[in-house]
């Protein structure tokens, strides 16, 4: 799923836009009480479309799948997301009442040109009031657009391990995928992808970012992994380094927790070991250090 939510602009660039789509229509008017009703008709009309394409752009969390509903709540403030968005619906419901209201006025009375000021300056202040909900609107398209734009119906592959470990470069190894690789923790930080093709099989790879042995206490960047694991990923690909950026103890301590879940287990970085440090690490746990045969193997459950 790809979120692309055009930008949500500042409450002063819709009213100045607003008034000037208003002053166009009502020019074509000859009659003055006739201009003000264009005028605000078409400020409505205006107001009306902006507000609701605002909330139509943001994804409906009661129809969102697992993983993407976790992913906000881990990337963001989920109780300001649905209450900015209920501002933006309170506003556009506020613009329709007084827009009404102040139509009726002008078709009933004379002062048409002060009536118009005053709805214009009712409009004004509406979409002032929810301007700190339009900012953060802004910062939560810019956090959506970089969630991983997951295919549905492939088979997903989630690399898992601790930092540092290797987990990127196997990515690139077995996929055309070009993503940073930098030799110190935290590369990663958020989902990396990468596609495997055979002939008329796919598989979609997740790299997910580094989490440490800490479930209870993740941060947001660790939680997506967690959670690409446990939403998406119909096999898991741990990935073990025998260097030990991080002490192996940790390692394995963390490859415990989802050792139910069956994953594969890659070793990485065998090029700079000699074979004693790692064989029989290698028989004990039917370890990959190729990552081809992991790839045709991968394939081979499809």
């Amino acid at each position: 799923m790809k979120f692309n939510i055009p930008k949500v602009e500042v409450p002063q660039f819709y009213i100045d836009t607003a008034l000037t789509r208003g002053r166009k229509a009502a020019s074509k008017q000859k009659d003055q009480k006739q201009r003000e009703i264009e005028r605000i008709k078409h400020i409505n009309i205006y107001l009306k479309k902006t507000l609701q394409n605002i909330l139509l752009s943001f994804p409906n969390t009661t129809e969102l799948d697992r993983f993407h509903l976790e992913m906000i709540k881990c990337t963001m403030s989920y109780v300001k997301f649905k209450k900015s968005l209920g501002a933006v619906n309170w506003a556009k419901q506020q613009i329709k009442r007084f827009s009404k209201k102040y139509s009726s006025k002008i078709k009933r009375g004379r002062a048409s040109k002060k009536l118009t000021g005053a709805y214009i300056g009712r409009v004004s202040s509406i979409l002032k009031q929810i301007k700190t909900e339009l900012k953060f609107l802004d910062e939560a398209r810019k956090i959506l657009k970089t969630f991983p734009d997951i295919k549905q119906g492939f088979f997903t592959v989630a690399l898992f391990g601790f930092p540092n470990v290797g987990k990127t470069t196997l990515l690139s190894k077995i996929t055309s995928s070009k993503p940073e690789i930098a030799p110190y923790p935290f590369t990663t930080r958020g989902i990396n992808m990468g596609y495997a093709q055979k002939k008329h099989q796919k598989i979609q790879f997740l790299d997910t970012p580094g989490t440490l042995n800490r479930f209870q206490k993740m941060n947001s960047i660790e939680k997506q992994a967690y959670l690409a694991i446990h939403n998406i990923a119909d096999k898991i690909v741990y990935v073990f380094d025998l260097t030990e950026s991080f002490p192996l103890s940790e390692q394995m301590q963390l490859y415990s927790n989802i050792k139910s879940k069956k994953p594969l287990v890659y070793l990485s970085k065998t090029d700079i070991m000699k074979p004693e440090k790692y064989i029989d690490f290698k028989k004990k746990y039917s370890a990959f250090t190729n990552p081809e045969k992991l790839k045709n193997h991968l394939f081979s459950l499809i």
